[in-house]
């Protein structure tokens, strides 16, 4: 263990229990059905803990392939060869600790997750900054940040607002959000006092990551995710990522998984409605009308609007979800993934995973060929690459191959050798489905539990009341959804864990 994860311990930074599991059979005493609705990261976590605790659960996905914003599915290239495509690049942190029990279902020693080394932004304006390589737990880590830091010199630290900066260090689950929730990301950047280098390569980098820009996300949002990430995080900014695609590594073994605890996966069926009557609920999909006890849903904020609007039936049988679902159903901004096979390489030394500060459209690269195993062999083939651009919050309204080509003209300005390239195939796609974390929004995000008796939700824009984000969130409240299923119906629970609940000066 790391000096500063010690440290960490010894000031409370380390993994913290929310709720231990246990508390009833290991299989539910008697017969109980539920339908999840959404086959993603949420979904499938619901389901694997249903399943395992003998609920007859079936998993409804819309999508042809499971894994929502994680999925994967063939692309035809033009040479003629097959190749895994996915949805775009995720980052498998280490303080993941509810999503990464729930893929020890199919890999207890997680050795499909390779380690990936650094995390360089790249700049246009500034040199290159890494931050991957500093000590794990906090506070060594941000003392490390601050002293090799070149954004952030000793007298830019004597012109910061150190009043301002205070909130970074002191989250809490309800003070922060009653403070700051109605106040922007960026009028909170503003109030520091930042220069406009550390401002940039410090913070710009890490709020882009969450799918929302700073003018229009809430700055307790901001603070919250900076907690989750380095300032109440024991494991640190270092990740690991799947050295094979998605499909292979996660979606075929959980869904095996879950199938042989005699669960259902119906992808290519969505679901047209629901409602509940005196025997429970009805389901309705393309193919049918499902009977359960229980529902989970499980998808993205659009969807879940979409899904309430056509089942009317709820603004009776849960007048608070569907009086939030309107604005909750808003998603962020557009993103954009762009994934080229080329004829050529990049420089030997470029990092498999770059941020991107002040580029107009492109906010990161990762070198696939580098990566996993099938477009490895696709490079060592060809003679090529597999490079995937990203736009996590780009303008709206403009095609997926025109935020292609301006990523991919922004990255020869910072990788000039790319320019050079000969592009063999493209697949470029642009979506609106990631939640948005507007300002004053938080008081009317949807929990877990709805107003419905047996109706839950789950994802990665649902609140959750301890630290969470991204995968994890979606995972985390995968569980929280299943477990409150076990809890009525007699069945032992899941554990689930968080980091540090509040921050390093938050009793202070």
């Amino acid at each position: 263990m790391a000096l500063s994860q010690l440290a960490g311990r010894f000031i409370g930074v380390r993994r913290h229990e929310v709720d231990p599991g246990g508390g009833g059979s290991p299989r539910v005493p008697r017969p109980v059905t539920a339908v999840v609705v959404g086959g993603g990261i949420a979904g499938m976590s619901a389901a694997v803990v249903l399943a395992e605790r003998g609920i007859e659960v079936t998993v409804l996905e819309a999508a042809p392939t499971l894994g929502g914003r994680l999925g994967a599915w063939p692309e035809t290239l033009a040479d003629g060869t097959c190749q895994l495509n996915e949805h775009g690049f995720h980052a498998f942190f280490r303080q993941y600790y509810n999503w990464r029990n729930i893929l020890r279902r199919v890999d207890p020693a997680l050795r499909f997750l390779r380690p990936v080394p650094g995390y360089p932004v790249l700049s246009a304006e500034w040199p290159t900054e890494e931050f991957g390589r500093l000590p794990p737990a906090p506070p060594a880590n941000l003392l490390t940040l601050l002293v090799r830091s070149p954004s952030l010199r000793l007298r830019d630290l004597r012109g910061m607002d150190r009043d301002a900066a205070l909130p970074l260090l002191t989250y809490d689950p309800v003070r922060t959000y009653a403070e700051f929730d109605h106040t922007t990301a960026d009028e909170l950047l503003d109030s520091l006092r930042l220069p406009d280098r550390a401002r940039a390569m410090l913070f710009e980098v890490f709020s882009h990551s969450f799918f929302n820009h700073e003018a229009d996300m809430s700055a307790a949002e901001m603070i919250a995710q900076f907690h989750f990430y380095l300032l109440g995080n024991p494991e640190g900014l270092a990740f690991d990522c799947p050295d094979e695609d998605y499909a292979t590594a996660i979606w075929g073994p959980l869904a095996r998984h879950v199938e042989r605890h005699g669960g259902r996966i119906r992808t290519g069926e969505p679901v047209t409605g629901l409602r509940r009557d005196a025997d429970g609920w009805r389901v309705h999909s393309t193919d049918g009308t499902y009977r359960a006890g229980h529902v989970v849903l499980a998808v993205d904020p659009p969807a879940l609007a979409a899904l309430v609007a056509e089942s009317p039936m709820l603004a009776e049988q849960a007048p608070a979800l569907a009086a939030v679902t309107p604005a909750y159903g808003r998603p962020g901004p557009p993103y954009a993934v762009a994934r080229y096979w080329c004829d050529g390489d990049v420089d030997p030394e470029r990092a498999i995973f770059s941020g991107v500060s002040r580029q107009p459209t492109l906010d990161s690269v990762t070198l696939y060929h580098r990566l996993e195993r099938e477009s490895r062999e696709w490079a060592e083939r060809t003679g090529g690459s597999v490079i995937e651009l990203h736009a996590y919050a780009c303008e709206p309204g403009v095609p997926a191959t025109d935020l292609a080509e301006r990523m991919r003209s922004e990255l020869a300005v910072l990788w000039p050798e790319t320019a050079r390239l000969r592009v063999r195939h493209l697949c470029a796609r642009v979506e609106a489905k990631a939640p948005a974390f507007t300002p004053g929004g938080h008081a009317g995000r949807p929990g877990v539990r709805t107003d419905a008796a047996g109706l839950y939700l789950a994802g990665d824009g649902i609140r959750t009341n301890f630290p969470s984000a991204l995968m994890e969130r979606a995972a985390a409240t995968g569980v929280l959804a299943a477990n409150h299923i076990l809890q009525a119906e007699g069945g032992a629970t899941e554990p689930v864990h968080s980091i540090r609940p509040r921050g390093l000066l938050a009793r202070r």
